[in-house]
C-alpha cells in the first residue's frame, strides 16, 4: 500500500453504464431508468488526513469545482452529521476521471469518502447504512458504496449484483464537460422505453437512450461515436461525453487508442466485476 504524510490513498474507480434505458417519469420527478454498471480498473484516488477541529477540508481537487460543491466534501459532512463524529478530515483528491464525461468520478469520490472515513472514524456503520447517506448525494453513489458490479433499476439505486463480462475497453474523452441536470431535462429525450431484464440486456445488448440528445447538442462526441463505430458499435456512458468500445483483449484496445486523433484523449481499462474499494474496508 502506498503511504504518504497524508496516510493511504484509496481508489476510486470510474464506471461504465453498459446500456442506460429511461423507462418514464416518477411522480416525484425522478426518471426511472434501468442500466448496467461495470467499474473499470482506472480512476481517482485519495488520501485523507484526520482533523481534531472538527473542520472538513479540501485543499485539492477538481479544478473549478469550489470545495463546499465538492461531492467528497458533502459526503464527508454527511457522514459527521450521520454519524455524531466530533472529528473532521483534510481530503486529498488525485483527479484522473474527467469531469462531465459519464464515468461517474464524482460519485465515486463520495463513496470513497463514505467507506474511508466510516473506517478511519470508526463510526460502525453498516453497507446498508452508508449506501442509505449514499442515496441524496447521487443516484450512482451507493452502487460505488457497495462495491459490486450491478443490474439497476429506480432512478439507478436499487442494485442486483451481477457479473457481466470481462472486457477490455477503450475510453474516449472528445473534451466535452456534459450538464446531467441539462440532458435529463431535454424535451427530445426518449422516456418510453419497455423494460428489460438481465437475460434481455445480454441477447440484445440494449443501447444508451441519451445518445442521441448528447450527439445533437455535442457535435465533438458524435463525431468521436462516429470514428470508434468503423472498429466496433462505440457507445455513450451514463449522460456524459465519454465514449467506449470494448475488445477481447488488451493489445487489441491499444492499438486502436494508438489511432487516436490528436484532439481527443484517451484510455485503456479492464472491465471489473468487484470494485478495488472493497479490499481497503477492513485493513
Amino acid at each position: 500500500m502506498k503511504l504518504a504524510r497524508w496516510g493511504r490513498y484509496w481508489p476510486a474507480p470510474a464506471k461504465l453504464n453498459l446500456f442506460l434505458h429511461v423507462l418514464g417519469r416518477r411522480d416525484d420527478g425522478y426518471h426511472r431508468l434501468q442500466t448496467a454498471f461495470q467499474f473499470l480498473d482506472y480512476g481517482d484516488s485519495l488520501a485523507f488526513e484526520q482533523r481534531r477541529d472538527g473542520a472538513i477540508r479540501r485543499p485539492e481537487g477538481l479544478a473549478g469545482v469550489p470545495e463546499a460543491d465538492d461531492l467528497a466534501v458533502r459526503a464527508a459532512l454527511t457522514l459527521q452529521e450521520a454519524a455524531g463524529v466530533s472529528r473532521g478530515v483534510t481530503i486529498r483528491i488525485t483527479k484522473r476521471i474527467p469531469a462531465g464525461g459519464g464515468l461517474g468520478g464524482g460519485s465515486s469520490d463520495a463513496a470513497t469518502t463514505l467507506v474511508a472515513l466510516n473506517h478511519l472514524w470508526k463510526a460502525g456503520l453498516t453497507e446498508d447504512e452508508l449506501a442509505g447517506l449514499a442515496l441524496p448525494l447521487g443516484a450512482d453513489v451507493s452502487v460505488f458504496v457497495r462495491g459490486r458490479a450491478a443490474f439497476a433499476d429506480g432512478v439507478g439505486n436499487e442494485l442486483q449484483a451481477t457479473d457481466w463480462p470481462r472486457s477490455w475497453y477503450l475510453v474516449v474523452n472528445p473534451g466535452c464537460a456534459v450538464p446531467t441536470a441539462g440532458i435529463f431535462a431535454a424535451p427530445e429525450l426518449t422516456r418510453n422505453s419497455p423494460e428489460t431484464t438481465i437475460n434481455g440486456f445480454l441477447s440484445t445488448g440494449g443501447r444508451n437512450d441519451f445518445e442521441p440528445v448528447v450527439r445533437r447538442r455535442y457535435p465533438a462526441v458524435a463525431e468521436a461515436l462516429d470514428w470508434m463505430s468503423s472498429y466496433g458499435p462505440a457507445r455513450l456512458s451514463g449522460t456524459g461525453g465519454c465514449c467506449f468500445l470494448d475488445f477481447d483483449n488488451q493489445v487489441m484496445a491499444q492499438a486502436v487508442l494508438q489511432q487516436l486523433p490528436a484532439a481527443w484523449t484517451g484510455f485503456v481499462a479492464r472491465g471489473l466485476n468487484r470494485s478495488p474499494l472493497l479490499d481497503y474496508r477492513s485493513v
